[in-house]
């Protein structure tokens, strides 16, 4: 858990964007110690190509994360990807794809997560940095709310989701990291209701989407024939979707997250303001101390050599 890590080797996936509807094939590769999750366009002039992989760089946070760099090169559903790389302790890779999405797979993070450990992780000669919440800070946007607060080394997600429909409801869950087992956080895929459908279709969105890779709740009824994986699934891919974005941050986070109809949009405006004050946060390792505990400067980690 000390040392920084990235995959034993490169792993090919293939699959469609759930919003754009485009044939991708994504490629996973080692990267070098400090150089953070980068992606890389393929299909685009490669001196654009390259967009690292954090929270400043996050654009139009709408159903999905979507990271844009200074050229205007975006790439977006980057959540559950970015959540096996927290999960499963992966610092550095380099991401190339060659679409503007990467691809949806099941719904969940299950194909990443199996490709991933089919290869294996290699530990890397450099400790791993944390981030250690000093001081709670709290994001409301009316009825919507998060906060992060000091918790040592560990980290909580309580997520509490709120729908009128009536076979969703109102559901909470606490998911403590220490604990081990990611399993039905993994597995557990996207969801969206029958009847916003249209309305998701009308913004150009969701023509990849299906129920191969989404559960579509109409009323109270799952119309998917398999039906759900897990009693909590729609809460757990919630915070499936919030771990993905926390890494966005470029560190693993000691803290205790807890958000009430949270969503992508929310994390982000917390992680910008979180971040933005250096009161709130400084820098941890389990091994040696670091220069950067001490001056306490945030840096993302630097560009893999592409």
């Amino acid at each position: 858990m000390n040392l920084q890590k990235t995959i034993k080797e490169t792993v090919e996936l293939e699959g469609v964007g759930l919003h754009n509807g485009i044939k991708v094939n994504l490629s996973l590769k080692p990267a070098q110690v400090n150089s953070g999750i980068v992606f890389k366009r393929t299909d685009v002039d490669f001196h654009k190509s390259i967009i690292e992989a954090n929270y400043k760089n996050v654009n139009s946070p709408v159903l999905c994360t979507k990271i844009k760099n200074s050229y205007g090169i975006s790439v977006s559903t980057i959540e559950h990807l970015m959540a096996v790389f927290y999960g499963e302790g992966i610092d550095n890779v380099l991401v190339e794809i060659d679409a503007p999405e990467v691809p949806i797979m099941d719904g969940s993070s299950f194909d990443f997560v199996e490709a991933i450990r089919s290869v294996g992780t290699l530990d890397q000669n450099e400790n791993k940095k944390f981030i250690k919440v000093l001081k709670k800070v709290e994001i409301k946007n009316g009825s919507k709310q998060i906060s992060i607060e000091p918790l040592d080394k560990d980290l909580i997600i309580d997520f509490e989701i709120v729908y009128k429909n009536p076979l969703i409801r109102t559901r909470r869950k606490a998911f403590k990291l220490s604990n081990g087992d990611l399993t039905a956080i993994y597995n557990s895929k996207t969801f969206c209701l029958y009847e916003d459908i249209d309305q998701i279709k009308s913004q150009g969105l969701a023509k990849g989407g299906s129920l191969e890779n989404a559960i579509v709740v109409k009323e109270n009824k799952i119309l998917n024939e398999d039906g759900l994986r897990y009693r909590d699934e729609f809460v757990n891919h919630k915070i499936l979707d919030c771990l993905g974005d926390l890494m966005l941050s470029g560190y693993r986070i000691f803290g205790h997250v807890k958000t009430s109809q949270g969503g992508h949009q929310l994390t982000n405006v917390l992680l910008r303001d979180f971040l933005s004050n250096k009161s709130n946060w400084e820098f941890d390792t389990f091994g040696a101390k670091q220069k950067d505990n001490k001056n306490n400067t945030y840096s993302s980690p630097a560009a893999v050599n592409a």
